[in-house]
């Protein structure tokens, strides 16, 4: 038997740190049943409500999580009085939620007060307020904080939180473009990770002999890894190859595409490059030759315009090839991380 049967968490979350993952814990361990409350009116940057309710639902599967949409919800200000938000709070819980807790738990001064107008809300019902690491001895960070550099404060924030800020960089290009060359060698510029081409794995695996069914399991696969690899990254997620590449196998060797995979194609990148065939073709033993290297690019090109997807035409040696890449990804680095990277002796 727990202490309390239903107890109650409500924040901003923006971001969800290890702070309050702490607090939400502990109301677990010391409640049958757990409410999480979200709300922020403004949103905070790179915190919007739909990434906040993704964070809270992989992380506390077990917990009833309501996020308050501001498309959906007249919210009160961030600042506006307590008392409005308190009573908006119990509003929540007892029309939204149908139900009514017993304690709240926080790690701030205002939880006794909160405590106190849930219980006249409730008609009385006792609601007893829970301090929680209150001098952030345990986990010493704030959101505020962290918003300010998520990479620099990374330790704080969990891998499906951190996901979130990790921007996707994609490298497209025909075959024998220097596709795969530039995933790697950007992934070791940028010191971070990248997602190597899933399909060209299963090629060499069955020696060339790929079926239809075989399209739509590289594209779930390829996904699945990125998905995965996310929040392993550093800043950058570096993407060998996009499902585009795979729906244009599976029209080149199949005259005909899975509706999953088209859906799969739709997936946009933060950064997408193309690798320009300006340079020797090389056979590998698994390539076409340079003349369907060349149609390939044609068709990248027109795709990506099609879909209003906005890319970076990458050309020349790999030397200016990664400039071009680093000059575009400047922007996305703080001050001190850009000199870092490019006065590295991997840029020598």
């Amino acid at each position: 038997m727990k202490q309390f049967r239903t107890g109650l968490v409500v924040g901003k979350f923006s971001p969800l740190h290890l702070g309050h993952e702490l607090l939400i814990q502990r109301a677990m361990a010391a409640c049958e049943e757990t409410l999480i409350i979200s709300y922020s009116e403004p949103e905070l940057p790179g915190c919007e409500s739909y990434l906040r309710e993704q964070w809270l639902r992989a992380r506390f599967p077990q917990a009833v999580v309501l996020v308050l949409h501001n498309d959906q919800h007249a919210l009160p200000h961030n600042d506006a009085d307590a008392l409005v938000h308190r009573r908006l709070m119990g509003w929540a819980c007892v029309h939204l939620l149908k139900r009514e807790v017993d304690a709240v738990f926080t790690s701030e001064d205002y939880g006794d007060g909160f405590a106190a107008e849930l219980s006249r809300y409730f008609g009385g019902r006792p609601v007893h307020h829970v301090m929680v690491d209150q001098a952030r001895t345990l986990v010493p960070v704030s959101g505020t904080r962290i918003r300010s550099d998520p990479h620099a404060h990374r330790a704080f924030l969990s891998p499906e939180v951190y996901a979130s800020f990790v921007q996707t960089v994609c490298f497209l290009g025909g075959e024998s473009s220097g596709k795969s060359t530039m995933a790697e060698a950007m992934a070791a510029r940028l010191e971070t990770i990248w997602a190597a081409e899933y399909g060209r794995e299963l090629w060499v695996e069955k020696d060339g002999h790929l079926v239809y069914e075989d399209m739509r399991h590289i594209g779930e696969v390829q996904q699945q890894r990125e998905r995965q690899l996310r929040g392993q990254a550093n800043r950058f997620l570096i993407c060998d190859t996009s499902a585009l590449t795979t729906l244009f196998y599976s029209r080149e060797m199949f005259d005909r595409v899975d509706s999953a995979l088209e859906d799969m194609a739709q997936l946009r990148y933060d950064h997408v490059f193309l690798c320009a065939p300006d340079f020797d073709f090389v056979q590998d033993g698994t390539r076409r030759e340079a003349g369907f290297r060349q149609r390939q690019h044609d068709w990248y090109i027109a795709e990506l315009q099609h879909r209003h997807i906005p890319y970076i035409l990458l050309s020349g040696a790999l030397p200016q090839r990664i400039a071009a890449v680093l000059e575009h990804l400047d922007v996305y680095f703080t001050p001190s991380y850009t000199s870092l990277v490019k006065n590295s002796p991997l840029m020598t």
